[in-house]
């Protein structure tokens, strides 16, 4: 673990990166508390500039609603569409791709065209696709950033099996007599998950910014405040209100790239080509 903490810690972006990520991950946990429970309710007078009204220190929308409540209310939903989106496309990837790689031949040449068939439509197309196809919500959003997500984890799970499956310990597996199962996840899995964990971490980030565009679009959530909802709600105001699509492209701007600093350091700390840099 001290070895793990000194290579993550080893640039000085990722400190920066937990930081921004625990602010984030605070503003969501205290909406609530801070802001109240709807972040939709008209509270004061319209289009009030940051500073303006110190009981609302980001402003007013043109409804009169509280900046400051979308902007943390935003935060719990960004952050909760990230992380199940993630989680479902690391679930599906996982599975296909540990499936491919360790039985290799038919199974792997039939689970490795389908993932080529989702790989040839544009992802952010297919999203939409689906979202309106379907009734948009937060787990209709989910499912559709999972359907597009989940062939880079497919593929790269593949090829660490590949590598992994003709490896003396998986061999000794086979010879005590360990089911196929119990070989892939105590085994195989827990040697393949380097790259899998900093490619997830990179993948929440780019949950995130797909649904700040499809709420931007108007596909999101109606019910959920959103970043991407305040943008698009902003967007005919952009002259004379300009601060209300500033503040929520900020709050995208820092979660992202505290997401990507974060997997910059897991990159270090875990692949060890870097490990002893």
């Amino acid at each position: 673990m001290a070895a793990f903490l000194r290579a993550f810690l080893r640039r000085w972006t990722t400190p920066v990166g937990v930081l921004l990520l625990l602010l984030v991950v605070g503003m969501a946990l205290s909406a609530t508390l801070l802001t109240g429970e709807d972040p939709w309710d008209m509270v004061t007078r319209p289009l009030q500039w940051p500073g303006e009204n110190p009981k609302f220190p980001l402003g007013s929308d043109q409804l009169g609603r509280d900046v400051a409540a979308g902007i943390l209310h935003g935060a719990r939903v960004s952050l909760l569409i990230g992380l199940a989106a993630t989680a479902a496309a690391l679930v599906l990837g996982i599975l296909v791709g540990a499936l491919a790689g360790y039985y290799g031949g038919l199974a792997d040449d039939l689970l490795m065209r389908v993932t080529e068939a989702f790989q040839t439509v544009p992802p952010f197309i297919f999203t939409i696709v689906i979202v309106t196809l379907l009734v948009p919500s937060v787990a209709t959003v989910v499912a559709a950033i999972a359907l597009v997500s989940w062939p880079t984890v497919a593929r790269l799970t593949r090829a660490e099996f590949l590598a992994l499956r003709e490896r003396e310990f998986v061999q000794s597996c086979h010879a005590l007599g360990m089911g196929d199962l119990r070989i892939m996840l105590t085994q195989m899995l827990p040697n393949a998950l380097a790259p899998i964990i900093v490619t997830g971490s990179i993948m929440v980030a780019t949950a995130i910014l797909t649904e700040s565009a499809l709420s931007f679009l108007g596909l999101g959530d109606p019910n959920v405040m959103s970043w991407g909802t305040m943008i698009g709600a902003a967007r005919d105001l952009l002259r004379s209100a300009w601060y209300l699509t500033a503040i929520p492209g900020v709050a995208i701007l820092v979660t992202v790239l505290a997401l990507n600093l974060i997997g910059e350091g897991l990159n270090d700390a875990l692949n060890p080509r870097l490990r002893n840099r």
